[in-house]
């Protein structure tokens, strides 16, 4: 064989990661890891914020589109056990009422719809211990007031209830 066509032997390759590069990676890893973190805690605490203002903000339109279209009251309240009003616990499940009530406890068959409770988040309204009532015409006159909704990190929101019967979401505040 002549020396042009001989086969030239290379030293191999080196393949995969030496120690050094594998520790920097992890190293700017975990920066960006507890750079973001934070963020994402943050951005995670206001969705369940929204989440429930949604889902206040859907029972009690539920509730007055029942009132006016079965012409009677509606009531929305809430309730764990689904037997009777818990005023207390706003964040707990809430239930759509068709009828007075006879004290706090409501007939099973007048139950119309049941939403299920928020996690992460408290939900305060008035101090009077009443729930909100839609009269027929879908008004909630003497049952206005103002939902604070009070999430992790700080987050929190309101919704404001008209006499008219009109949810509107109020300012952003902090908890």
């Amino acid at each position: 064989m002549d020396a042009a066509h001989a086969p030239v032997f290379t030293a191999p390759r080196q393949r995969g990661l030496t120690l050094i590069e594998l520790l920097v990676v992890i190293v700017v890893a975990g920066i960006l890891m507890g750079w973001a973190v934070p963020g994402l805690q943050a951005m995670n605490a206001r969705q369940e914020v929204v989440a429930e203002a949604h889902r206040l903000r859907m029972a009690l339109s539920l509730a007055r589109n029942s009132a006016i279209t079965r012409r009677s009251t509606v009531i929305v309240c809430p309730s764990p056990d689904r037997q009777r009003c818990h005023m207390d616990d706003w964040s707990a499940p809430l239930v759509i009422v068709l009828g007075p009530l006879s004290g706090e406890d409501f007939a099973p068959d007048a139950l119309l719809r049941v939403l299920e409770a928020g996690r992460g988040v408290s939900v305060s309204y008035r101090q009077d211990g009443k729930p909100v009532r839609f009269t027929q015409l879908g008004r909630s006159s003497g049952h206005n007031g103002t939902f604070h909704i009070c999430g992790r990190h700080g987050q929190g929101a309101e919704l404001v209830l008209s006499n008219f019967g009109r949810v509107r979401a109020g300012n952003a505040i902090d908890c």
